[in-house]
């Protein structure tokens, strides 16, 4: 059976390819968030009448007791904290225990902020300082209720010196931050905790996005304060008995290959249907066949895996259009460790008609056709097609599929077929090779995609071939590209986005360790930090700087990007309660039910 959340002629691949990590922001938060400039003072009152979901609890209607088994295809690193984990392995074995941050967003409400462990906040005058106040009575599964000193804590551990995480971008706008990292202060000076259920945050200057961009995760003092922050990454607190504040404990982790939990009847919004959850990783090539069998009650599919479930009736299928999209890279430089900033000095991809070229040679319409069931949605940006920072398309080159103008490209760029063996040599009259990386997932459709992409650039007479003449496990793929292997030119990738903003931050700025194309430019950088600028609380504004953005990203072209999926996911029939949403399926698990 098939139930669409949004009806749309589109998904693209599993989730194994899609998100290898967040773009620098915090996964929670709104795009459209142009308060604090709407009236300087807004506490949100309206949002709080209208918010039914923090009161919500399970349905005692519905089936209570059994469990359901939600399943991934990639082993999961064990990084049970926000602050540390780094990809969406760990990110869906989190939101089952701790999904709770100061406020949530939804697709089905256009991402708007909604308050959450947070009931209400308000900006000072000068929208530099906001104040939250927090929802009283909310339980760690440890007993421990929820203080404001858990939010200063989770702050001052991030923005510690010994703080090892990749989430400094959403703390260094606080007042103190660059003291506090530099081990100069004891405490984060714009972090007040003013009572047990309220606290403020003052930031450096005004800045568009400034609220959407802030950590909105609590760390547990009780669990945690006892450990130094450089020991935190490797502690039995994090990575076997990590607490949460979510609707299921854990109580059992097999690293890398399964974790358990038990309901929590504590839980905040209500106690849970469910006895227990299970997360199990599994073999991604049978995630339908384990579907249809009863193996797991909740995965990601592929379009192929999909297709043939439509009309079972022992499985349903949701669709809804993810936060991600999918791209072929150029390696244009390297990374400057030790002056933090990319170095695009790489002469092989320095031609501009040359990255033309490839665009021209790759079949994207075809890959989608191909390898994801139809499928997809070719983008022209790096951007999905949901965010209202999604360009207007009739402004962007649109690289349609053309051999023959992707052979014109090359000659202009003065590559040439020098030696008549089919292939061209560079404008040197050297040899001209590509090496191609890519991931050996979705298991089912990997080998042959990368085999497609060679193919249409050796169809245009550029020597294409796989990096060591195999695909790569996800994990060594990243280490690679982060590493800037030397034998790595074009490689295939795939970023999920912050529900939050569209800030190009944290992914294209030339000082942007994730911006792995390696991309240096000057009005690139300017553009970027003009869409967070004061000026930019004028929404109109913002989006004409990021329109702006994405017209010269298009043109200079440091990466192809390919498609904007939409997720599908199957779930066993006898369960219920379940919503799909932009990242997983796993929000609101209190809700979720077994018929029995």
């Amino acid at each position: 059976m098939k139930r669409s959340k949004f009806l749309l002629p589109a998904a693209l691949l599993s989730t194994t390819m899609v998100v290898a990590a967040c773009g620098g922001n915090n996964d929670d938060g709104n795009e459209n968030n142009t308060d604090p400039a709407n009236d300087g003072n807004n506490d949100n009152a309206e949002m709080n009448d209208d918010n039914d979901d923090n009161d919500e609890t399970a349905d005692g209607d519905v089936p209570q007791g059994g469990t359901v088994t939600y399943g991934y295809t990639s082993p999961f690193a064990g990084l049970l904290d926000w602050a540390w984990y780094e990809g969406q392995d760990d990110s869906l074995a989190l939101s089952l225990f701790n999904g709770e941050a100061l406020y949530q967003v939804r697709s089905e409400n256009e991402f708007e902020l909604e308050p959450s462990l947070a009931r209400e906040w308000e900006w000072s005058d000068d929208n530099t300082t906001v104040t939250f106040h927090l929802e009283e009575g909310v339980m760690w599964h440890d007993g421990v209720e929820l203080t404001a000193e858990d939010f200063k804590f989770s702050y001052e551990t991030i923005a510690h010196p010994d703080g090892n995480t990749a989430r400094q971008s959403n703390v260094d706008r606080i007042v103190g931050y660059d003291e506090y990292r530099a081990g100069e202060t004891d405490e984060l000076a714009g972090v007040e905790v003013i009572d047990d259920y309220t606290f403020s945050v003052e930031f450096k200057e005004v800045q568009a996005n400034n609220l959407a961009n802030l950590w909105s995760y609590p760390m547990s003092v009780n669990h945690l304060g006892h450990l130094e922050v450089s020991e935190m990454e490797d502690a039995d607190e994090i990575r076997r008995n990590p607490v949460g504040l979510g609707a299921f404990v854990v109580d059992n982790v097999v690293p890398g290959e399964m974790i358990e939990y038990s309901a929590f009847e504590d839980y905040w919004q209500g106690a849970p249907n469910l006895d227990g959850v299970v997360y199990r990783i599994v073999d991604g090539e049978l995630s339908g066949e384990l579907l249809a069998q009863g193996e797991v009650d909740v995965i990601e599919l592929t379009g192929g895996q999909a297709l043939p479930l439509q009309d079972d009736d022992r499985v349903y299928l949701e669709e809804i259009e993810a936060l991600s999209y999918m791209y072929i890279g150029f390696k244009l430089g390297h990374w400057d460790d030790e002056e933090g900033t990319a170095v695009m000095d790489n002469e092989k991809f320095q031609s501009k008609e040359l990255r033309h070229a490839f665009a021209h040679a790759i079949d994207r319409q075809g890959i989608i056709d191909s390898f994801m069931e139809g499928y997809g949605t070719v983008i022209n940006a790096p951007e999905s097609v949901i965010r209202w920072s999604y360009p207007d398309e009739s402004a962007l080159n649109q690289y349609e599929h053309d051999p023959d103008r992707a052979r014109e490209l090359l000659e202009e760029a003065g590559y040439e077929d020098v030696t008549g063996d089919g292939f061209v040599e560079d404008p040197n009259g050297d040899e001209f090779t590509v090496n191609f990386a890519a991931m050996n997932a979705p298991a089912d459709i990997a080998e042959p995609r990368a085999q497609y992409i060679i193919q249409n650039l050796q169809d245009v007479g550029i020597n294409a071939q796989l990096m060591d003449g195999q695909l790569l496990d996800f994990n060594l793929f990243y280490d690679l590209v982060e590493e800037d292997d030397s034998d790595i030119d074009i490689f295939m990738g795939a970023w999920g986005l912050a529900t939050a903003d569209p800030d190009l931050s944290g992914l294209w700025l030339s000082t942007d360790f994730w911006n792995f194309t390696r991309w240096v430019n000057e009005e690139s950088d300017e553009l970027i930090r003009a869409g967070v600028s004061e000026e930019a609380l004028d929404f109109e504004y913002r989006q004409s700087v990021y329109q702006e953005w994405h017209q010269l990203f298009n043109e200079e072209l440091p990466m192809i990007p390919i498609s904007s999926p939409v997720n599908i996911y199957g779930i066993a029939a006898d369960v219920g309660g379940i919503t799909a949403e932009v990242r997983d399926a796993a929000g609101d698990a209190h809700l979720w039910y077994r018929e029995q």
